[in-house]
């Protein structure tokens, strides 16, 4: 039974037409509605609701790109308005109202607090085009083609993308050779060596390491897809030293762990460090709007006008929607409720990690895990997701060989839904 009341008729016009149009037209690529074979029709703040009313708590946020809840009451009036008067809907990288707004916004509420001096680059408007783009300045910038990533790391599915993804199966969907980039280990994972740090430096400082001298390092502060690995802030500043010292840039991946989900805006925010370049996309269009951009200190600002482009890099309504969000972030009330929820959801997954011997629990803020490696491995942790879904939960699994379960609600989701989608995944976990 779901603790969510359904809606008291399906939306206008639907006939319950199931799922076989999905199943006859749509590409075998599709993924999610596989773990989740409902037909979604309407959702609000933390809830899904299928096309027969069902309510499902959702602790998946759209991976990441619903940190403030579907249909937001803030924002949705914004988007409307904007749309009835008939305001620039696509502009290309032209001068507008909506991009105007956004910046300031930006500079005020996220940069200024923060004393940091970035420039914005507004891309294509998805993650992978984001990191497409910060790869390219770091090449174009240093003048060395290689780049170093992480094992275990995810940057996206695009072909720059996928030479920095440690995945073997995403990897092997090229079709190509995917050169010019070198793993190197994550100081975190189930596959780590004792001093990551004096590995890394070693092998910068001998000549005869065979270790290209990289443009720039790419990671993700805390791993996702990965496996919900959190880098330490000593590594952090570790690493941030050694790019100092050699003359390589830092790129933060921000994409999924970025916009609060660490409960501070920035994922690297709780080491003091200040990475080269950002990359920014998900749930900075504030709706679940596509947007991504990357920020970038100013002397790394070379481009030349044109030099990197994209039809779709001014999402006037993610500007709207995205200047609103970002808004939010200047109420020091807001930052505090952010905490107590997070402070609120790890004593949860805590409890329910100490339940079941051999659960281990990662993470921070709005992004945990629950590793069932020691606990009967990927099979129980499919079982405890799939009896969340049949009892109004949509919870997904990442890692190695999807062993964890990836814990991911909005930032905003109210108190009610957080701890009756605590309570169903106690019970998964149990039942499993």
């Amino acid at each position: 039974m779901t603790p969510y009341p359904r809606f008291e008729r399906p939306p206008d016009g639907d006939n319950g037409g199931g799922t076989a149009i999905f199943e006859h037209l749509e590409s075998n690529v599709r993924s999610y509605c596989r773990s989740f074979p409902s037909v979604f029709a309407r959702a609000k703040g933390a809830i899904l609701y299928d096309e027969a009313g069902r309510g499902y708590i959702d602790f998946f946020a759209g991976a990441g790109a619903l940190n403030y809840g579907h249909n937001p009451d803030f924002i949705k009036p914004l988007l409307i308005d904007y749309l009835s008067q008939d305001y620039v809907v696509h502009a290309l990288d032209m001068f507008t109202v909506a991009k105007r707004d956004f910046l300031e916004t930006f500079e005020s509420a996220i940069l200024e607090p923060r004393k940091l001096d970035y420039k914005v680059q507004f891309c294509g408007p998805t993650g992978a085009n984001a990191v497409e783009a910060a790869v390219k300045l770091a090449r174009m910038v240093t003048g060395r083609p290689q780049m170093a990533a992480f094992t275990g790391g995810w940057h996206g599915m695009s072909g720059v993308c996928l030479s920095l993804t440690g995945n073997r199966a995403h990897r092997s969907g090229a079709g190509m050779p995917l050169n010019n980039t070198s793993f190197l280990p994550f100081p975190e994972g189930p596959y780590t060596i004792p001093d990551t740090l004096g590995y890394i430096r070693n092998l910068l400082t001998d000549s005869n390491s065979g270790f290209d001298m990289p443009a720039a390092f790419i990671l993700e502060t805390i791993q996702a897809e990965g496996g919900i690995y959190p880098a330490s802030p000593e590594f952090l500043r570790g690493l941030r030293q050694i790019c100092d010292d050699f003359g390589i840039l830092m790129i933060a991946d921000d994409i999924q762990v970025g916009c609060g989900r660490t409960s501070d805006f920035f994922s690297f925010e709780a080491a003091g460090i200040v990475p080269d370049i950002v990359c920014l996309s998900k749930s900075i269009g504030g709706y679940g709007l596509p947007m991504a951009l990357v920020l970038m200190k100013r002397s790394l600002d070379q481009w030349s006008p044109g030099m990197h482009t994209g039809t779709f890099r001014g999402n006037q309504l993610a500007f709207v929607a995205g200047a609103a969000a970002l808004k939010l972030w200047k109420s020091p009330e807001f930052g505090a409720d952010l905490k107590r929820r997070a402070q609120f959801l790890e004593g949860a997954l805590k409890d329910i990690a100490a339940s079941k011997p051999g659960v281990t629990l990662r993470g921070r803020g709005f992004i945990w895990g629950l590793d069932f490696t020691g606990a009967g491995g990927p099979d129980v942790a499919a079982r405890a997701t799939k009896y969340a879904y049949e009892h109004g939960l949509i919870a997904e699994r990442c890692g190695r060989d999807d062993v964890v379960i990836k814990i991911l609600p909005p930032i905003t989701i109210e108190d009610q839904p957080l701890l009756d989608g605590c309570a169903i995944l106690a019970e998964g976990v149990k039942q499993a």
